[in-house]
């Protein structure tokens, strides 16, 4: 079929007709499916329950330095679980801070202790009239909400297919003294799969702040997220780059193992430069004395090392890369060449980013809702949930079962086509 745009009214109206027709069909059966955030499959979380059976009552729970995991201490994080989250985010483990359970967290409580208590002796934020944060779109709504909640101002920097804007950013970090961060997911972005080049990396690295207290929030979320064994994104290491560029305390560095573990009860980290350790450990011993140490031993014998990371991974992209391709070949199939939608075919990560013709996709997440399907709200991958052209939708196709994954491609698919129909009747 040619480009809808190139369609006359006449044929429009036709095609209007005959996609009516088949969505009162889909609505007739009455589906109840989710689509609409980065959630593991049961399958997923499966992988991981042995688990659950390396710590026992008759268990040793001292770790290799003879402490007694039971009990108070170790503000930082157990010696071996610094090793293992620390080979995964290739950084050394006297970098490192082990927390709980999630790393979403702890950029939480990094942005509100900027906040309340400044950073490295600086003006609290809270205390400055003017705080902004630099926001590459489309980006992570969680990351969105955390500025928004704190009364930060947020800015759109666009994402390209080597990251984001840089010359933007630069230009904005280097001449705006209120400019005191950035949220970055440099590895298989959320939701694009965008993995920054050397290029952004390196310039991120050379940033020269017209703020002594700006800081990149590095959330490398999808590290070891590949989908493909023979084609995998390489991301250079940001906190090397820091130091080579003279710029060690610019980055804060977060990672989880929570879409590799249990999501809600894995572990979490953040790795920075000794300045910014001593930072936050003078905060942190007053949250808390120690993050769940038993939990981080039951990582670490159960992955034991990075190879045992990577193995298991391996397994996740097995039940993963199925699902991607089904969407992405329903997509390529049912809308390429049509005119009125384009999308990212991304080599590992959770989402996979759609985008509608201008104006459509609030139009395109309701159909699916009224259908009974349900998608990332439109907006949501923008700061304050307003997307300027109305046209981004974040896939998700983890959780559905490949069954369950099909009847919902096809119900998008569909439900494109009509609104994009719809829109051009209008026009």
């Amino acid at each position: 079929m040619k480009p809808y745009q190139e369609l006359s009214r006449e044929e429009l109206l036709s095609l209007k007709a005959e996609l009516d027709k088949k969505y009162r069909e889909a609505q007739a059966k009455n589906l109840r499916l989710d689509m609409s955030r980065g959630k593991p499959s049961a399958e997923q979380l499966d992988l991981s329950m042995e688990m659950m059976d390396v710590l026992n009552s008759s268990a040793d729970l001292k770790d290799s330095e003879g402490v007694d995991c039971r009990n108070y201490g170790v503000l930082d994080g157990v010696k071996e679980a610094k090793e293992l989250l620390g080979q995964m985010s290739e950084v050394s483990p006297d970098k490192m801070i082990i927390y709980g359970n999630s790393s979403l967290n702890v950029m939480y409580d990094t942005v509100a202790r900027a906040v309340t208590h400044g950073i490295m002796g600086h003006t609290p934020w809270g205390k400055l009239d003017k705080v902004k944060f630099l926001c590459p779109v489309p980006g992570y709504d969680r990351h969105f909400s955390i500025t928004e909640y704190f009364g930060i101002e947020m800015i759109n920097v666009p994402m390209t297919d080597q990251g984001p804007d840089m010359d933007l950013v630069e230009e904005l970090v280097s001449s705006d003294p209120a400019v005191k961060g950035i949220w970055c997911v440099p590895k298989y972005s959320n939701p694009q799969g965008i993995t920054y080049s050397d290029e952004t990396v390196r310039r991120f690295a050379a940033l020269k702040p017209a703020a002594e207290d700006f800081r990149i929030f590095w959330d490398n979320a999808y590290c070891v997220h590949h989908l493909y064994e023979d084609q995998q994104d390489f991301l250079l290491e940001i906190l090397d780059e820091c130091e080579k560029a003279g710029n060690p305390d610019i980055v804060y560095k977060f990672c989880s193992t929570s879409k590799i573990s249990f999501p809600g009860s894995g572990v979490a980290c953040i790795a920075t430069s000794p300045n910014n350790l001593k930072d936050i450990k003078k905060q942190l011993m007053i949250q808390t004395i120690g993050h769940d140490k038993v939990n981080q031993l039951r990582h670490v014998r159960f992955f034991k090392d990075i190879d045992g990371i990577h193995a298991h991974m391996r397994k996740h992209a097995d039940i993963m890369r199925p699902k991607f391709e089904a969407v992405l070949d329903t997509l390529e199939r049912e809308l390429g060449g049509l005119g009125i939608g384009s999308w990212i075919r991304p080599r590992g990560g959770y989402f996979i980013s759609f985008d509608a013709m201008e104006g459509c996709a609030k139009a395109v997440v309701a159909k699916c809702r009224e259908a009974g399907v349900v998608m990332t709200g439109a907006g949501a991958t923008y700061p304050y949930g307003k997307d300027p052209k109305d046209s981004n939708i974040r896939i998700a196709p983890s959780f559905p079962t490949k069954e369950e994954l099909a009847v919902a491609a096809d119900l998008f698919v569909l439900c494109v086509k009509l609104a994009s129909v719809e829109k051009l009747l209008e026009e």
